[in-house]
């Protein structure tokens, strides 16, 4: 996806170089529409540039601080020399995870999607936070719950949650879940430990994962999983509840999963 419209002065902007001149470098825009800045040679690098081409190379994607934009004119100033590497590595890395949302799109709805639709929904991602990749990974996230201040109808919502799920790595993820379980056999409060035990894994939980087990209220018991992906917190959280109500039906008494909270206090 590429930004209509024009850059601010002090932005930092991905370009590639296309035409090197003894006056200055040409550079386009990667992040916008049609267009097209220029960095004079006093911007390329600092102190006296005896010849461009030992700076910058044709092809080459460079991190740009935007100096002046003359619309009427139709130019962009450009800086090279006013970009840090600090500022360099995180620029090029906001590019290279807006490009990966960019294809995530395309995998929620489909390589056919018309850039007006597309436009519209990425307009809605980008407005609530910030851009493409930070609106698929507020998705992996919380779900539904990221989208739900946005305009998006119910199926496009889904499509982001679901293409999000399974393609977006972040540092990790907190799910929580129910699971009632109750014993009026013989085997009482010991069913009921036995069952706890099966729900926190007995050691079998993977390394990556987080998983707590505690009382809310009889009947209910919260299961709290920590991991490094949706998909993994859900697994795992799905196979704590599935051994506690084994466990429990073992024993005679009865066992439900569900995901909301149902007694009152704490």
């Amino acid at each position: 996806m590429k930004y209509s419209g024009w850059p601010d002065p002090g932005e930092l902007v991905v370009g590639k170089i296309d035409e090197i001149e003894d006056f200055g470098v040409f550079v386009d825009l990667e992040e916008y529409e049609d267009k097209r800045g220029l960095i004079h040679i006093s911007e390329v690098a600092s102190g006296w540039i005896k010849n461009v081409r030992d700076h910058v190379r044709e092809g080459q994607i460079a991190v740009c601080k935007v100096l002046d934009v003359d619309e009427s004119s139709q130019q962009i100033d450009l800086s090279l020399k006013d970009v840090n590497d600090h500022q360099r590595s995180d620029k090029i890395q906001e590019w290279k995870n807006e490009q990966k949302a960019d294809n995530w799109m395309e995998l929620a709805f489909g390589e056919e999607i018309d850039d007006e639709d597309y436009t519209a929904i990425a307009n809605e991602l980008i407005a609530i936070h910030g851009g493409l990749y930070e609106g698929f990974k507020q998705a992996a996230i919380h779900g539904e719950e990221a989208l739900e201040d946005t305009d998006l109808d119910d199926g496009e919502i889904e499509s982001i949650v679901d293409t999000a799920r399974e393609n977006v790595s972040v540092p990790y993820v907190n799910v929580t879940g129910y699971v009632d379980l109750e014993n009026p056999t013989e085997t009482g409060v010991d069913g009921i430990r036995e069952a706890l035990e099966a729900a926190e894994g007995n050691g079998e939980v993977p390394e990556e994962v987080d998983l707590e087990v505690s009382y809310v209220g009889a009947p209910e018991y919260r299961i709290t999983v920590q991991a490094p992906n949706y998909k993994t917190a859900e697994s795992q959280l799905e196979e704590s509840a599935q051994r506690a109500v084994t466990a429990i039906e073992g024993h005679g008494g009865t066992g439900a999963y569900h995901r909301e909270r149902r007694t009152d206090d704490e």
